[in-house]
């Protein structure tokens, strides 16, 4: 088995469908650069950029700081993004 098929589980593979249907979502219904965005979503959407910056630095996993311009499109795409990102294996 190739190591590029191995590093795509079955967990990896629906963290990359939910960020694509999220970012199909927001696409649609026209949700960019956190236009209709709510109180509660920026919320998340700041924890989520926190979390993402603390843990980038402690693991240095810096592919995971796509997650930041991501977070534009809104946490239904950027929050499965960065766990597709997350889950894959850190040499």
């Amino acid at each position: 088995m190739s190591s590029r098929s191995s590093e795509l589980t079955p967990l990896r593979l629906v963290w990359v469908g939910l960020a694509l249907a999220g970012l199909a979502l927001a696409l649609w219904r026209g949700e960019t650069l956190w236009q209709g965005a709510r109180a509660t979503e920026l919320v998340a959407q700041a924890v989520l950029a926190l979390w993402c910056l603390i843990e980038t630095m402690l693991r240095r996993n810096w592919a995971a700081l796509l997650t930041l311009p991501a977070l534009a499109l809104g946490i239904g795409f950027a929050l499965p993004l960065y766990l597709f990102i997350r889950s894959r294996r850190i040499t």
